[in-house]
């Protein structure tokens, strides 16, 4: 992966400047720290800062094709470059590096517009078109890779990461309060919001074109499911085996680079699965890595050693502490560019310096597999609540709901108060198309509870208007399943997950992660099967447990899928974090009220509840690191902006 930005002028407006586009590209330093690349001229400015991962010598960006008509940079991987080339070669494409890059200004020649289609990767592109003076902005089909666009005194800026447009315009940006609100109940704001007022991101599966005055916006690519039933026919068997080939293909295609390549292993199913898959068809020398925890609830290591001894890889391992996470918070935030409602990114981060540590550029990840192949709780609970709003009233109904949590103590008298409070969400009207997600918002939600009046005014509490608005008029035609999985994959895969969890702890280390079951074969492979070879009745992932069981000890099968969680409250309020100067600086009533977010008296109960040791609810953990980290964020992008951004 690598950083790009650019400029580009509309109709009347100034030619970019390069001192302008020299300052985007230092801001993404960490994001390509092996050299910087640039094109500019009177319509439009282009920059690159490389991670050299493929033709080490040869793949400096920008690339152009044969009579520099089109170029382009790019952030990401080509993986089916190969047989791209060879198919260009055979059309009279003549080529002058070993890149996956230089693709894809021969495929655009060749396919104009429809070139995207063509490429099996993960991607942000920028491509211009010289005799047109056009600029196409391209991302890829699940998001997995970032691109932001603002405009600015008749310019359209780009780059892949935000701090790189503020670096362009040179002023302090202004928190964005309909994203916030929407972060605050989804745990991201919905595409293309940006939590910078003014600052959107290219759509998953978009493309946009910039020509004179205007910008034109098509989607290339979506999730599809049957809207008839019409599943693809098969046995179990015979599916579980396509599956298979699918897989092994997509793993082997991101094991080539030119650098070595590691992977991944937390002990889950889906890690598991991939270690496997690249022991036994990678043709290469098995590396993982993995993290441990202080806190056994959170910890995996156990299944993490069963995985290294059956298979024979070499790994290391880092051990993240609770302290850790207070300590690394900051920094965190300032790569997410967005609140978080959870700590989870910041292990992520010492992971990923530990590859960079291990001299290791590249690693696979095992992301995408419980959105594409049906794993997540949350599609078990929609299930389960599909059948209770049959008959609303049944007492034995929700406690199937019990099964799915087996570490909530809901034996009490007040358990089923608390299954119907939370799991009834929405019981009336199963048919909606928000069914599935809709007490995991309810609950997120309530964190606005802390908004201050003044942000409250500023809202009209249109979030799931907003979500609602979003999503395909196709969708209502799918089966239930379905519409979990499509609202899961466009909402906290592609906008928390695969970004604040993935391409920026990733990157703030200069490591590529490569996502096999993000390989748009295998999402399109997977939507087209009938929902109960993904989930039969309760058991998440069936196909592909079916497809890959051989490969893996018994004990990593059948366990009970762990979510990953790290450390939230005691990181900030623990032993360690009563230390941290930071925490007792932004949650101070005179800061919280300066900010103007949230109400400082609300903050300062929920702080002296924390204190007394009484706040341990999944609500009081997401309140407060959402407050924490959306005090942060405006300490980093907006108080300090001259000392962090401008005088880069």
């Amino acid at each position: 992966m690598c950083g790009v930005a650019g400029i580009f002028r509309f109709k009347d407006g100034a030619p970019p400047q390069r001192e302008a586009l020299e300052r985007m590209v230092r801001m993404l330093h960490h994001r390509g720290p092996d050299g910087t690349g640039f094109y500019v001229t009177p319509d439009v400015g282009l920059g690159h800062a490389r991670l050299s991962i493929i033709d080490l010598a040869g793949g400096h960006q920008p690339i152009h094709n044969e009579d520099e008509t089109v170029w382009v940079v790019f952030n990401g991987e080509i993986f089916n470059y190969v047989e791209l080339r060879a198919s260009l070669e055979g059309l009279g494409h003549r080529f002058y590096t070993h890149s996956d890059t230089e693709v894809i200004v021969h495929l655009y020649e060749q396919y104009g517009d429809e070139f995207a289609q063509y490429l099996n990767g993960q991607f942000a592109i920028a491509l211009w078109d010289l005799p047109r003076r056009r600029l196409v902005l391209v991302r890829d089909r699940a998001g997995i890779l970032p691109l932001f666009y603002t405009e600015h005194e008749r310019a359209l800026m780009f780059a892949s990461e935000v701090k790189s447009l503020l670096a362009g315009i040179g002023r302090a940006p202004r928190l964005n309060p309909r994203a916030l609100d929407q972060l605050m109940t989804f745990w991201s704001p919905v595409s293309p919001e940006t939590m910078f007022e003014g600052v959107f991101e290219v759509s998953p599966g978009e493309m946009i074109v910039a020509e004179a005055d205007r910008l034109t916006k098509r989607r290339y690519w979506d999730w599809i499911f049957s809207e008839d039933g019409d599943y693809r026919q098969g046995s179990d068997e015979q599916l579980a085996g396509e599956l298979h080939d699918l897989l092994v293909d997509a793993t082997r295609l991101r094991l080539r680079a030119d650098v070595p390549v590691g992977a991944y292993l937390s002990g889950g199913l889906d890690s598991s699965v991939l270690v496997s898959l690249i022991h036994h068809y990678g043709g290469v020398k098995l590396r993982t890595f993995s993290i441990g925890f202080e806190d056994d609830a959170l910890d995996e290591s156990s299944y993490q050693r069963q995985m290294i001894e059956h298979l024979g890889a070499e790994n290391s391992n880092v051990f993240c502490r609770t302290a850790d996470v207070g300590r690394h918070f900051i920094d965190t935030v300032w790569h997410t560019e967005s609140p978080v409602l959870r700590t989870a990114p910041v292990p992520m981060g010492i992971l990923s310096g530990l590859v960079r540590d291990q001299g290791y550029k590249v690693v696979l990840t095992g992301e995408g597999s419980d959105e594409v192949l049906g794993g997540y709780d949350i599609f078990k609970e929609a299930k389960v609540r599909q059948f209770w709003a049959r008959n609303p009233q049944s007492k034995w109904r929700p406690l199937l709901l019990k099964k799915l949590y087996p570490y909530l103590d809901l034996s009490k008298s007040q358990g089923s108060a608390y299954l119907q409070n939370f799991f009834g969400a929405g019981l009336s009207a199963p048919d909606q198309p928000c069914f599935s997600h809709l007490p995991r918002w309810e609950t997120t939600a309530k964190c606005k509870e802390f908004f201050s009046e003044d942000l409250k005014s500023r809202l009209n509490n249109d979030a799931m208007n907003v979500i609602t608005s979003s999503l395909p008029a196709a969708l209502r035609a799918w089966a239930p399943f379905n519409r979990s999985q499509y609202i899961e994959a466009k909402s906290l895969m592609a906008g928390y997950l695969l970004c604040s969890q993935g391409d920026r702890m990733l990157m703030k280390n200069s490591v590529e992660g490569r996502f096999p079951f993000l390989d748009h074969r295998v999402i399109e492979f997977a939507n087209s099967l009938k929902p109960s070879l993904k989930m039969k009745v309760l058991n998440e992932k069936y196909l592909l447990k079916r497809a890959m069981a051989k490969y893996l000890p018994a004990s990593i099968v059948a366990r009970y899928k762990q979510p990953y969680r790290a450390p939230d409250i005691p990181a900030f309020f623990g032993k360690e974090g009563s230390k941290l100067e930071y925490v007792r600086q932004l949650l101070a009533p005179e800061k919280v009220r300066g900010y103007g977010y949230f109400d400082a008296d609300k903050v300062g109960r929920l702080v002296s509840k924390i204190g007394a040791g009484r706040a341990m609810s999944v609500k009081d953990n997401m309140a407060l690191v959402g407050i924490l980290s959306t005090q942060v964020w405006h300490h980093l992008f907006v108080d300090n902006f001259s000392r962090n951004i401008a005088s880069k």
